[in-house]
């Protein structure tokens, strides 16, 4: 008997390699394949205004993005000494209102500079519930754990969420034809906005989703949702939170995504990226000894190699580790 079911992905022509510039926004999941496609060698901005869970934060981030929005002071908040932006997380937060501007305008300039050169987008919509400013109705991107009294709390339906988007990617796609966009809905639950409010939150984010890519040959739908809810389906593969993925479960999506995303040979340049990090992870006994030297240059050799078959690929971070090792061993002979 066969105990689980196997999802067949939908076939698709979006491919991914390392000539891509990528653009990973949205909810906790985009972070971890943003994480995880760095991690593999691609060249991918992940979540620089943060995490963003719902689209109409995702739609205003791309926008500010879009036009490299100036931010001024009227763009921040104060609560209690400590200032921040309702564009953006929590961690651009601080209590010197001058270094705020700048962080959050730098992440904006460096974002918007990305996004102009991207060739793809991973787009991850974690629900559809949205908390907007009591005093003008802005959708917050985040709370900032400020009073619930200052918020209103209300969940947008598939048509608000259409209006938003749909006229967004018109425009973009009239000016730029090529751009891939992948969508996602997070698999991650939002179980504080109680179960059923939950299952009908991710229900309105498929029905917008499946409208976006039955409007827009440039975009396609990666059902890491239904890996993680059908194909898993068991709380072993949940976190003790039993909200998030665990590492486990995660690893099988990354993985059914490389059979959605890669070609082969994308496949084989990502297992000896691996096959390095691992080695960059590996803590000697004798860090002098003579073999883990060998070691460390046989990793080199294997990095200039690998640059030159494939020198799309930036590894800078991965020689310098080698090379630092490398030196530090000389000065103490």
């Amino acid at each position: 008997m066969d105990f689980k079911t196997t999802l067949t992905l939908p076939k698709s022509s979006f491919r991914l390699n390392h000539s891509d510039s990528i653009l990973c926004l949205g909810s906790c999941f985009a972070e971890s394949v943003g994480k995880q496609l760095q991690k593999s060698g691609f060249d991918c901005l992940n979540n620089p205004f943060g995490v963003l869970y719902n689209p109409s934060s995702v739609i205003r981030a791309l926008r500010a993005m879009q036009e490299n929005k100036s931010y001024s002071k009227e763009d921040i908040f104060e609560y209690k000494g400590l200032y921040g932006s309702f564009d953006f997380h929590s961690s651009f937060s601080g209590r010197e209102a001058e270094k705020v501007l700048e962080g959050i305008q730098t992440a904006c300039s460096t974002s918007s500079s990305a996004f102009r050169s991207s060739t793809c987008l991973i787009l991850s919509f974690g629900t559809a519930w949205v908390y907007e400013l009591a005093s003008n109705g802005l959708v917050v991107s985040n709370c900032h754990k400020l009073p619930a009294s200052f918020f209103d709390r209300r969940r947008l339906s598939v048509g608000e969420m259409l209006e938003q988007t749909v006229g967004f990617f018109e425009e973009l796609f009239r000016t730029r034809p090529k751009l891939k966009v992948l969508l996602t809905v997070s698999p991650i639950r939002h179980f504080k906005d109680g179960a059923h409010e939950n299952t009908l939150s991710k229900a309105s984010l498929h029905l917008l989703v499946d409208e976006l890519c039955s409007r827009f040959e440039q975009m396609v739908y990666f059902p890491a949702y239904e890996l993680l809810m059908d194909d898993l389906r068991d709380y072993r593969f949940y976190e003790q939170d039993m909200l998030h993925p665990s590492a486990m479960a995660f690893q099988y999506i990354w993985e059914r995504f490389g059979e959605f995303a890669f070609e082969k040979y994308t496949l084989e340049i990502i297992r000896q990226l691996e096959q390095i990090h691992k080695a960059m992870d590996h803590k000697p006994f004798r860090p002098d000894d003579e073999e883990y030297l060998r070691f460390i240059k046989k990793n080199i050799a294997a990095l200039h190699l690998l640059g030159k078959r494939f020198p799309e690929l930036n590894l800078e971070k991965e020689r310098d580790f080698f090379e630092s090792v490398l030196h530090s061993n000389a000065s103490t002979c």
